[in-house]
Formats: structure tokens, sequence, C-alpha cells
């Protein structure tokens, strides 16, 4: 991600421009705002595991095909997902065709579900890892950005532990980040918070 200055509507951002209106839109709407619903939580989580390996930009426009391809991320019916199913998501070329990760999405939706009958709902558990709130260095900038914290290192061992699959610590904080756990508009970006 780099910091975008020259931007036609002369705002400074992390990333995402007028060449991007896309990544401009996921920026300033949607990157570092907190999200607590769980099918919105489990589409984060599903997609940050796709795009390992690859960048962000892939996978923010290959969205809508991802959300279509699984019904909308609702991880009771991606639990229920089979054979023909996996086949289907692999000859579907609107997403990233990865059999390791289509088998992680499927197994991750039965473990999802496996903590929301435990914790009540995902985002109870999930918010834990950041006290229940969004943490915030105001100093953050694009060359101190961390790759992973000890928060995201927490979740990662608590979710492989229970036998979730990509959901490596850096993995986890690009979810932090996407989910608004994490705040890091850099210092500067016309998103940053007033600290």
């Amino acid at each position: 991600m780099t910091t975008d200055s020259g931007a036609e509507d002369g705002l400074t951002r992390c990333f995402g421009g007028p060449e991007d209106s896309l990544m401009m839109s996921y920026h300033d709407e949607q990157w570092g705002v907190p999200v607590h619903d769980d099918l919105a939580l489990f589409e984060l989580l599903s997609l940050e595991a796709f795009q390992a390996g690859l960048s962000w930009r892939p996978i923010l426009h290959k969205r809508d095909n991802f959300r279509r391809a699984f019904e909308g991320f609702d991880p009771e019916k991606v639990a229920r997902y089979a054979e023909p199913d996996s086949k289907r998501l692999l000859a579907d070329a609107g997403i990233v065709r990865n059999r390791l990760k289509v088998a992680a999405t499927i197994g991750n939706a039965q473990l999802f579900l496996e903590i929301r009958a435990e914790h009540g709902s995902f985002d109870r558990y999930i918010w834990q890892f950041t006290g229940h709130s969004t943490l915030r260095n105001p100093e953050i900038t694009m060359d101190t950005m961390p790759a992973f914290t000890p928060e995201s290192d927490a979740m990662s061992a608590d979710l492989k532990k229970r036998g979730f699959k990509f959901v490596g610590t850096t993995i986890c904080y690009a979810f932090m980040q996407s989910a608004g756990m994490v705040n890091d508009h850099v210092v500067g970006c016309f998103r940053a918070p007033e600290d």
C-alpha cells in the first residue's frame, strides 16, 4: 500500500485513488471500520484466506464473484458443501481457483459455526483479541505499519488450535484491519482518526 497524495479530489489516502475506484471506495468506506455482523466477518475471514500469497486488489475486484459462488458467504450453507460444490467452485473462473483455499473455506465455515454456538456469536469471540475495541496507533505511517502484532499472533494461535486453515498471523492482522479491529489509517490520511 502506498500513500496517494495526488488524488484528483485532493485527499491523501493510505491506498486507492481515482485510477481504481473500487480500491478507493474500499479505503474510504470500509477499511478500518468496525464490523460486528457474523456473516460479514465470515466473508472477510474467507476473503483474507484467498488473499494469501496475493494482494488485496484482485480479491476485492472478484468479491462479487466470490459472494455469488459462496452463496453470500452464509456459513451454514458453506459448511454443508460437499465434493460437487468443491468441483463447481474450482471450475469458476470468477474466483481464485485454489483447491486448498476452497477446502479451507468449507472447513472454516464448519468451525465458525462451532465458535458461534460456543460464544453466542463469532463477533463476541473474535473481538476478544482486541479487548472488544478498535486498536489505534496515532503515529502510524506506511513505514511503521506492522504485518502482525501480539494480538494477531494470539488470534492466529487460537484459530489454528481450533483447526482453522489459512489463518497465519499476517492473514489475521489483515483481517483485523479489514474488520476494523485495528484502524491503521496513516498519519496524513483523511480517514485517520483525530487522536
